[in-house]
């Protein structure tokens, strides 16, 4: 919630700061942006934060109540219920929390969706895979990004899966969608999509969240009015229909698949991590943190009705362990394309590099752009293969 709570003071909302962060803590930008602040044991106790809340607040009226952190998003929405205040109620949440809740009531809406079970042991991961065919693919029911996800294509593979995510206590065992993996974001206000927003993965996220060696491109899509992003929009919006979508910002992940199918895979109804607000920011010189504030404070939003540029945001991952000690091929990157270089955020020298599989983010990013695709797409994946850190 950092830049969202600087996007609600920037618009002259009241921002009362909720989390188990001490004061002192919080990045300077986020004390600047928060008229008060109340330090809790742990946000995620729901019993001991309501009436801890209710106390500090004293009578003080609250309009909104607002999280962009999944694992808090059923006490914001009992919150709402409990004040009567604008905003999804628990059920809805829920339904973008819960995948195989999610994947019933947009299926039910008429959306294509992968064929799923919920399983809760190994017993019933093997009769939903009977059930289902592979390839398969395992995701918790409330997890969150990729987190303990994995694909089987054999039961060998399958077995290997079982193994590693014995501590998930409920998952869905899903059909794999074979084909292109791309995004579907939006600012919706009252349920309707004010702002929309298309990107496309380079692999597909499993992928690269698998080889170390890959460098991650995300980029976003400027024309969405071409056949497929057309197609992909409506089966957004029906399925954020379906979900009882409110205010605010929604991400949605889904499948152009090799026999042509566009496939939902899921949403949330949150912002997209991976930088992927930065990236849309670049795309539309546009700064959503503010326009997300602006349609949940004032039921608005002041943007420009076309997308200047695609694009793309690659990430890098150091070769070696320990402190990042060299670049290759980042200044000759930069002599050719600079004008077209949005942003340049790699761990400096003598940084400790980051662990690759537990943050998508890896050892810095670059963000280029460009008004051409194809130009765009060129100089991302020229600075994933030439671009290189190396850490000792």
């Amino acid at each position: 919630m950092q830049q969202f709570s600087r996007g609600l003071a920037a618009v002259g909302a009241k921002v009362l700061g909720v989390g188990d962060t001490p004061p002192h803590a919080l990045p300077p930008d986020v004390r600047a942006a928060l008229d008060d602040y109340l330090t809790v044991p742990s946000a995620l106790d729901e019993t001991d934060v309501t009436p801890r809340l209710e106390s500090w607040l004293r009578g003080r009226s609250v309009d909104r109540v607002e999280t962009n952190w999944e694992p808090m998003m059923l006490l914001a929405a009992d919150l709402r219920a409990r004040w009567d205040l604008p905003g999804m109620r628990r059920d809805a949440v829920i339904g973008f929390r819960d995948k195989v809740a999610m994947r019933e009531r947009v299926a039910a809406a008429g959306v294509r969706v992968p064929r799923s079970a919920r399983v809760r042991s190994s017993r019933e991961v093997w009769e939903a895979a009977e059930r289902i065919g592979f390839p398969l693919i395992f995701k918790p029911v409330a997890g969150a990004g990729s987190a303990d996800t994995w694909s089987a294509r054999s039961r060998a593979e399958l077995e290997e899966v079982v193994k590693r995510t014995a501590h998930v206590a409920e998952a869905s065992l899903e059909e794999l969608i074979e084909g292109d993996e791309y995004t579907y974001e939006t600012i919706s206000i009252d349920g309707v999509p004010v702002i929309e927003s298309c990107t496309r993965y380079y692999p597909n996220v499993l992928e690269a969240r698998k080889k170390e060696w890959i460098s991650p491109i995300i980029l976003t899509l400027r024309d969405r009015e071409t056949p497929l992003l057309s197609q992909a929009v409506a089966m957004g919006r029906r399925a954020l229909t379906a979900l009882g979508m409110t205010t605010g910002f929604t991400h949605m992940e889904w499948f152009h698949s090799t026999s042509g199918e566009v496939v939902f895979g899921e949403v949330a109804c949150r912002a997209p991590g991976a930088n992927m607000v930065d990236l849309m920011n670049y795309a539309g010189d546009v700064d959503l943190f503010v326009e997300w504030a602006r349609a949940v404070a004032e039921g608005r939003v002041d943007v420009p009705s076309t997308q200047k540029y695609h694009a793309a945001i690659i990430f890098k991952r150091a070769k070696g362990q320990g402190r990042i000690f060299a670049y290759e091929g980042l200044d000759e990157f930069l002599r050719v394309y600079q004008a077209h270089v949005a942003r340049c955020e790699l761990l400096p020298i003598g940084a400790p590099r980051r662990n690759w599989q537990q943050t998508f983010l890896s050892d810095g990013n670059l963000v280029v752009r460009h008004p051409d695709h194809d130009i765009a797409l060129m100089m991302a994946r020229e600075a994933a293969a030439k671009i290189h850190l190396y850490a000792r």
